[in-house]
């Protein structure tokens, strides 16, 4: 007869940041990615139906510049994530996984 105390499951920060990771931000950078993407392509589309309109091609140029830009960004910070693993050889990351394995720490 437990009715004033509440169940709660104790779990690790490692596997709480892991599954955040894994279940939240990887999705979201993908969803981002695939938005950017999406935005270049309706400026591609937008610039090309309206050719005789200075002011919709001006639209579709601006559309195209800003999903060029957020595409740059993303592979930018995918860039630099991988040039300072590779730079102080950091192994044992999955990014699609969302798992990390540390080395034993000796002091």
């Amino acid at each position: 007869m437990d009715f004033l105390f509440i169940n709660v499951a104790h779990a690790s920060v490692d596997s709480f940041v892991a599954s955040v990771n894994k279940v939240i931000i990887n999705p979201i950078i993908v969803f981002l990615f695939g938005l950017a993407v999406v935005y270049f392509l309706y400026g591609v589309f937008q610039f090309i139906s309206n050719q005789d309109n200075e002011e919709a091609k001006t639209k579709g140029k601006s559309h195209m510049i800003w999903g060029i830009i957020g595409i740059v960004i993303m592979m930018g910070v995918f860039t630099i994530l991988n040039i300072i693993m590779n730079t102080f050889n950091i192994q044992g990351i999955n990014p699609e996984q969302g798992t990390v394995q540390l080395p034993d720490y000796n002091p």
